[in-house]
């Protein structure tokens, strides 16, 4: 039976749950959902700390509560999760350095996902919404080049590593288990959003390539060709992105119950160093070889196998970060990019920020880290 806030017309207002709320990704779309979250009663922040600089954003209208836990602790996300109405589940571990190890990404990426499911389940929450990656489809082992692909295009997704692995694994699992039984008697409705890329103001990754090549007296060494595109997105556009989908889980959930999105904007098909050099130049980095050859790859491969032992060979005694693996290195050297409108098709996506918006959010944050020194 349909509520009195639908009987008249009303959009009904729901509680929103965002685990990793937090993180680079998470803490825009908290503040997205204050802003732009017309069907949204409340926000809740799961994380593994506290930080009241959010619950600051509550308003009379729509509270904002950061409950502090732990996603691989089951019993911790099933009362984070309790009286909530939609889930956003952008909580990752990510380890572009191998900063962690295999059973860490694995635990926080698929057993978190496998602890957030059960949670709705037995809670009777019908709506999830899972924050996946690009990478669930590649680049594969193979470093086949996808470009200009959709969601239906083909492609041998037999992807590489710890992270790429335990995200498809998890994705999979969302995916199906929309449209099954949970408490309550009504059925779950999940999706899927792939960002590409992301990139913009707080970016960790982006702040760590930045202190790294200014140790390096400000220039970096070119390891791939120009001509190795990739697709790169906005973090707002990726937040904004997730605001209409979570929407229209809710609005039309016979649409949008079990698929899948890639998450992208109008940002320019680059190589990942031609599009960091557009954020970096303004602040004094330069790219060595800019215009020349990149360094052989099977140089790097060469290189990156001897970090990799070195890795392993310290592992009874540290954990070795190291500034380049296999895993990174297929990605920066194979060309992937996205074009699709899907989103647009399916819920009214468009970018809510445009390149140059971003571009300059971007730069003018890049200039404030290097005025901290």
């Amino acid at each position: 039976m349909p509520s009195a806030a639908q009987r008249d017309g009303i959009e009904a207002r729901l509680v929103h749950l965002v685990t990793g709320g937090l993180g680079f990704l998470g803490r825009y779309l908290v503040r997205l959902l204050v802003q732009r979250g017309d069907n949204v009663a409340e926000v809740r922040v799961f994380d593994r700390a506290v930080d009241r600089e959010l619950e600051a954003l509550s308003t009379e209208r729509l509270p904002v509560r950061v409950i502090q836990g732990d996603i691989v602790d089951a019993e911790s996300v099933r009362e984070a999760l309790r009286g909530a109405d939609v889930v956003i589940h952008c909580a990752s571990l990510v380890s572009v350095w191998m900063e962690y190890t295999p059973a860490n990404i694995w635990a926080v990426n698929y057993q978190g996902t496998v602890n957030v499911l059960n949670a709705c389940k037995e809670l009777g929450i019908r709506y999830l919404l899972y924050t996946s990656s690009m990478e669930v489809v590649g680049p594969n082992k193979m470093r086949d080049p996808f470009l200009r692909g959709n969601e239906d295009t083909k492609y041998n997704s037999d992807v590489n590593g710890s992270y790429a692995q335990s995200k498809a694994a998890a994705e999979k699992l969302v995916l199906g288990a929309n449209g099954s039984k949970i408490a309550g008697g009504k059925v779950l409705v999940t999706c899927s959003l792939r960002p590409t890329g992301i990139y913009g103001e707080n970016n960790p990754i982006m702040e760590q390539i930045y202190r790294i090549v200014i140790r390096f007296g400000g220039r970096r060494l070119r390891l791939a060709g120009r001509e190795i595109e990739h697709s790169r997105v906005y973090v707002g556009n990726v937040a904004w992105m997730h605001v209409l989908a979570a929407r229209a889980l809710h609005q039309d959930p016979a649409l949008v119950g079990g698929e899948a999105y890639f998450c992208y904007d109008n940002s320019p098909y680059l190589s990942y160093e031609d599009f960091d050099q557009l954020l970096l130049e303004p602040v004094g980095l330069t790219l060595m070889g800019r215009r020349g050859p990149p360094v052989s790859y099977p140089v790097l491969r060469i290189l990156v196998l001897a970090m990799e032992a070195l890795r392993w060979l310290l592992r009874p005694f540290l954990l070795l970060c190291i500034p380049l693996n296999r895993d990174m290195l297929a990605v920066i050297t194979t060309p992937f990019t996205v074009c699709t409108d899907k989103a647009g098709r399916h819920f009214g996506y468009r970018p809510m920020v445009s390149w140059w918006e971003s571009k300059a959010h971007t730069v003018a944050w890049i200039k404030s880290l290097s005025l901290e020194g």
